[in-house]
């Protein structure tokens, strides 16, 4: 009964949290990787469809909050339109640190998971390299230089738990120390964001979110409790404690009774609101812990307002309502007895005993 008695008191004092807050993540959660490839081509001086140059790229990154990431993103392309070509397979290389900000989540907040569609701004600096085997190739000196990306992610999530990202991202790519009249518009002009110095480019990727310490493969909210109202039902735990010792045995026996035959493991409740017999999801979560194939007895309370047989069929029809959700879900139910009122403090409850 004491058990109970508390059980029922902890339920009473639970309240909702004032906000939410993104559970602390660890050291290798949040990390994802992926896949991209598309087309590249150089800003001006040239028609943009006479120009493209094919890439593909690896980008591996982690999320530290819901808004912020970084991330490290390597491409290869396959041509170096429009100069003259450098005679290898992959013609130039750019590998580049990314921030990565999740403008969905800043403005309208994280919501537990990500939305099916989301839009992500990445930018940062990389170091670019020239590859060639050709005569003008080994004759020039300026083969690597200072790069900066700026992009736009268009991104979709999908899977069952929102594990997979597909993105559209259209980007801009600057050359910050090329110069130009160079046989490859490379060299060391100083540093500058200079439209004649950059390609645009237009990439999808396939990104995979690895399993986190959560359980989950993003950031997970959780409510925290405020230490005063933890404090407070303590107090009201310590206190029904002290009122459960002065009661004589023969109350206790009044809601709590002996299972024969078998061992009996700690009771569990589940509360209603006041003159319903309907089960919250709250308290078919607490009903789902019961195994298939467990044998329960089940006794039903009211409070003490109204008539005593309106309490009486109340008590009853809780008792009945948790019976037939776990009769559905498999559980041998050998008593569902509705009780009516059973004192001031263990009232408006269901109480399971599982043998």
């Amino acid at each position: 009964m004491k058990k109970l008695v508390l059980l029922a008191a902890a339920a009473l004092m639970t309240v909702s949290a004032s906000a939410q807050t993104v559970q602390e993540s660890k050291t290798f959660d949040n990390i994802y990787v992926g896949v991209n490839g598309g087309v590249a081509t150089k800003t001006t001086g040239h028609a943009w469809l006479k120009g493209l140059d094919p890439n593909a790229g690896l980008r591996i990154g982690r999320w530290f909050t819901p808004v912020v990431g970084l991330a490290v993103e390597s491409n290869a392309y396959f041509s170096n339109k429009p100069y003259a070509s450098t005679g290898t397979i992959v013609r130039f290389l750019n590998t580049s640190l990314l921030g990565t900000l999740n403008v969905s989540n800043w403005f309208g907040g994280y919501t537990g998971e990500p939305r099916s569609f989301e839009v992500i701004a990445v930018a940062g600096l990389g170091w670019g390299h020239l590859f060639g085997n050709t005569a003008e190739y080994k004759s020039f000196k300026q083969v690597n230089n200072l790069t900066s990306k700026l992009g736009l992610d268009f991104a979709f999530n999908f899977g069952s738990q929102k594990q997979w990202q597909f993105y559209v991202e259209p980007s801009i790519a600057y050359g910050l120390n090329d110069k130009s009249g160079t046989p490859y518009n490379m060299g060391n002009s100083g540093i500058q964001y200079n439209i004649n110095h950059s390609y645009v480019q237009l990439n999808g990727g396939l990104i995979y979110k690895f399993a986190n310490s959560n359980g989950t493969h993003n950031f997970k909210i959780v409510t925290p409790r405020d230490q005063s109202e933890i404090d407070a039902l303590n107090s009201q735990i310590s206190d029904l404690r002290n009122e459960l010792a002065k009661k004589p045995k023969e109350v206790i026996k009044e809601v709590v009774k002996e299972v024969p035959g078998a061992s009996v493991v700690n009771p569990l409740f589940v509360t209603f609101a006041q003159g319903k017999s309907n089960l919250t999801s709250e308290a078919k979560s607490v009903l789902d812990n019961i195994a298939k194939g467990s044998t329960v007895q089940i006794v039903g309370t009211s409070s003490p307002e109204g008539s005593s047989s309106l309490n009486k069929k109340l008590s009853q029809d809780r008792a009945n309502v948790v019976a037939n959700y776990l009769k559905n879900k498999g559980v041998n139910v050998e008593q569902a007895n509705g009780k009516g009122v059973q004192g001031t403090t263990s009232n408006r409850l269901a109480v399971i005993y599982v043998k």
